[in-house]
């Protein structure tokens, strides 16, 4: 069975940091994008993150540059997605997805990924505090 379950979500300071984790299993995580999105209620989903596990190819939306580093480890089947200087924007549901593509992605990565992506997890609750 295809899965994949986000962790590491919770209550964090302005200013703080939070590492959530996204375990894989049922899949070659080599033949996949994993994804970050977020939801914040009321508002649309927002992609803030994505690597393409078979070279690395990492990449970024705008407004978390600088901020948020996504990861692998393929040995534990698990993505990771740092965020530092966590701001009360950050608030949000985080989804981790998958998209099979191992191409790089060119323009918008998230318009390709959204459309692209055919599972995702639950997702985990991070509060930003000011």
């Amino acid at each position: 069975e295809v899965q994949l379950v986000e962790s590491g979500g919770g209550l964090v300071q302005a200013g703080g940091s939070l590492r959530l984790s996204c375990t894989t299993s049922g899949f070659t995580l080599d033949d996949y994008a994993i994804g970050w999105f977020r939801q914040a209620p009321g508002k649309p989903r927002e992609g803030v993150a994505c690597i393409s596990v078979s070279d690395g190819r990492t990449y970024y939306s705008e407004s978390v540059k600088g901020r948020f580093t996504i990861s692998s480890d393929n040995a534990k089947n698990t993505v990771y997605l740092e965020i530092d200087n966590t701001k009360s924007e950050d608030t949000a549901v985080y989804y981790c997805a998958r998209d099979r593509r191992t191409r790089p992605y060119v323009g918008n990565w998230w318009t390709t990924f959204y459309y692209g992506m055919d599972k995702w997890g639950e997702g985990t609750l991070v509060t930003v505090s000011s």
